[in-house]
């Protein structure tokens, strides 16, 4: 009687330099209880140096490997068919010239589009008018609506991108992290078909 075991790889996983992967950090895996520890502790490879930061594993070599250990089970694979393996590398100490300065630049970047695009809007003609409209009025600097438009322009800013600091306002991701999401699920497909542009080559 045949068994089955299923295996899901895992679309992304983050180790530590020179560490011993196992079946279990890569894939998700369904099989009876007798069989799944044994499984989910099969050594698969071992972190190291010459792997950089990134490696893909492809569930086919995986299936190769189980197949010759346990012949008398059938490996049934659902999902991913490869896994984009990140390895991190031990984080130097942050240099808080460098910090500052990057902060620095930011800012003033930031700064200098908001005044340009104010600018090519015409924004001050704007509330100028808007204050004409409203009170009767011809006044050139209006404060009582820039300075409210000001810190409501920071406060929008904030809970656009739904962070204060490591702090979230709700469970809902920020456009950011959806543009960052998408830009890693490009990322990981680039690197399973150029691995696999590798291995055709080899």
């Amino acid at each position: 009687m045949t068994r089955t075991v299923y295996l899901r790889m895992k679309r992304n996983v983050s180790v530590s330099e020179n560490k011993q992967l196992l079946l279990n950090d890569i894939a998700h895996i369904a099989a009876p209880i007798e069989i799944k520890e044994i499984f989910e502790n099969k050594p698969i490879y071992r972190i190291r140096d010459a792997d950089l930061n990134i490696l893909v594993i492809d569930v086919f070599l995986i299936i190769k490997e189980l197949t010759k250990e346990f012949p008398k089970w059938e490996i049934e694979t659902v999902g991913p068919e490869q896994t984009v393996i990140r390895i991190e590398k031990k984080r130097r100490k942050a240099n808080l010239f460098i910090a500052c300065l990057i902060w620095l630049l930011l800012f003033v970047g930031t700064a200098m589009t908001i005044m340009n695009f104010h600018y090519d809007v015409s924004m001050q003609e704007v509330q100028q008018r808007l204050h004409f409209i409203l009170t009767g009025e011809e006044n050139e600097f209006p404060l009582w609506i820039q300075i409210p438009y000001s810190l409501g322009l920071g406060l929008g800013t904030l809970l656009f991108f739904n962070h204060w600091f490591n702090k979230r306002f709700n469970e809902e991701p920020s456009p950011l992290e959806i543009e960052i999401s998408n830009y890693q699920t490009e990322l990981d497909q680039y690197l399973v078909i150029h691995e696999n542009e590798l291995d055709d080559r080899s």
